[in-house]
């Protein structure tokens, strides 16, 4: 800003020129995250035809929609250690163009083993998060990174979207049609991420060899934010893949109508990330949190009852109940499941923001790895329980248990050593992180 004698200020040209460009390199890269995780799982919506196709296994179903999820876990940590050292800028480009190929071809694939190996090269689409967060956050203050990386990742709509967009494509021109207009997609989003984006700030300082980058492996905060991811996102990612197939099997809806009903799960949540961001700005990402783990708790808990019948011998003879959601709730309370976990990421990575301002593309790449990794593990693991189990919502019987497991972890090493509930405060402890 440039005071005037009168009192007044007019803001400097080069200023807002700055802003600006930063304003424009958040949108587009936001948009292209979106087009990837589109693309990262679009297996959850065009495997449901393939399965009926191929005559897959719940197993087999689950290994087919987490294939993606994998190669875009493993490479989340090279792809951010390359990040800081070439730039995110080249970096997304590279991957929008070269993913297009191989989702090309997936087009034209007749078996399961073909699937899985295009499957396994599109899904490096999935890597473009630790691309996109510290590309974003280096054109933010410190104050802010929270939001913009926040807003980011409010990309995972494109699990939404692909909930949208797929099913019509399905219904009209079968399943074969999707990985072609994706593709296109991913070459149209290439061109304008280079128009409108810009060279990223940091590229360079990240030229340290591999093995220097990864010794913040040795930090415990890195495995503990590792803990975290893996549940938030990886159970996000692994929902948004295996909610549209549980609405067609638990309630007999249509593809249309289960995608159209997952999206309720996935859309709210990819732009809630964004809220998650500015929450752990404002109260800081612990507290955010500890609350997101116990928001996710109560709603697993309900989620994972199964619809049961039950039937009373009274005096007047049997009586017959059943217990069960009802489609509407069951809705319901993905939608909230799906708030949390996207609030759960943001304070994730507000974490790493605060905590490793010069090494956030290694520690972006190895926590995003982990909860990649969760992605791809659950739903192979959902497929397993349902053959075994033959119980539609073991799935989120599997999620509670986890979610248990790391708000007891939680509390052990956090919450007793930080305020979060205000029992603290008139102690002087410094929060551990």
């Amino acid at each position: 800003m440039i005071d005037l004698p009168w009192g007044k200020s007019i803001e400097d040209p080069e200023a807002k020129m700055t802003r600006s460009r930063n304003l424009s390199v958040l949108l587009v890269t936001t948009w292209a995250f979106t087009a990837c995780f589109a693309v990262w799982t679009m297996f959850g919506v065009i495997g449901i035809p393939i399965r009926s196709q191929l005559n897959l296994d719940s197993t087999q179903f689950g290994l087919l929609t987490a294939t993606p999820i994998l190669t875009g876990a493993l490479f989340r940590l090279p792809l951010g250690i390359w990040t800081d050292r070439f730039g995110g800028r080249i970096i997304m480009l590279l991957l929008l163009v070269g993913c297009a190929v191989p989702l090309w071809l997936s087009s034209y694939a007749t078996a399961l083993w073909q699937l899985i190996l295009l499957g396994l090269a599109l899904g490096l689409v999935g890597a473009s998060f630790s691309v996109g967060t510290p590309y974003v956050a280096r054109f933010f203050p410190k104050e802010s990174r929270g939001f913009a990386m926040g807003f980011f990742g409010a990309g995972t709509v494109g699990a939404a979207l692909n909930m949208f967009v797929a099913p019509m494509l399905v219904g009209s021109f079968g399943w074969e049609a999707v990985p072609k207009v994706y593709a296109g997609a991913l070459l149209v989003t290439a061109v304008l991420f280079w128009l409108f984006s810009a060279p990223d700030p940091g590229a360079g300082k990240g030229s340290s060899s591999m093995v220097k980058q990864l010794s913040v492996l040795q930090d415990p905060r890195v495995w503990k934010y590792c803990q975290y991811y893996s549940i938030v996102f990886g159970g996000f990612t692994a929902l948004s893949i295996w909610a549209p197939q549980y609405f067609k099997n638990e309630y007999g809806f249509s593809i249309a109508q289960a995608s159209l009903l997952a999206a309720c799960f996935s859309l709210p949540g990819g732009a809630f990330r964004a809220v998650g961001g500015w929450l752990s700005d404002r109260f800081g990402a612990h507290n955010v949190t500890w609350w997101v783990l116990w928001a996710a708790w109560i709603a697993l808990f309900l989620l994972s009852y199964p619809r049961t019948d039950l039937v009373v011998h009274t005096t007047g003879g049997p009586v017959g109940f059943s217990i069960g959601l009802p489609a509407w709730i069951f809705t319901a309370l993905l939608m909230v499941l799906g708030v949390a976990f996207a609030c759960g990421m943001a304070s994730t990575f507000k974490y790493i923001a605060d905590d490793f301002p010069d090494n956030m593309g290694t520690v972006s790449g190895i926590v995003g790895m982990a909860g990649g990794l969760g992605g791809f593990l659950l739903p192979i693991m959902f497929g397993a329980l349902l053959d075994r189990l033959g119980v539609n919502s073991s799935c989120f019987m599997l999620l509670y248990g986890i979610v248990w497991v790391s708000l007891i972890l939680n509390y052990l090493t956090e919450v007793r050593r930080a305020p979060v509930m205000g029992e603290g405060a008139q102690q002087a402890t410094t929060p551990s992180r």
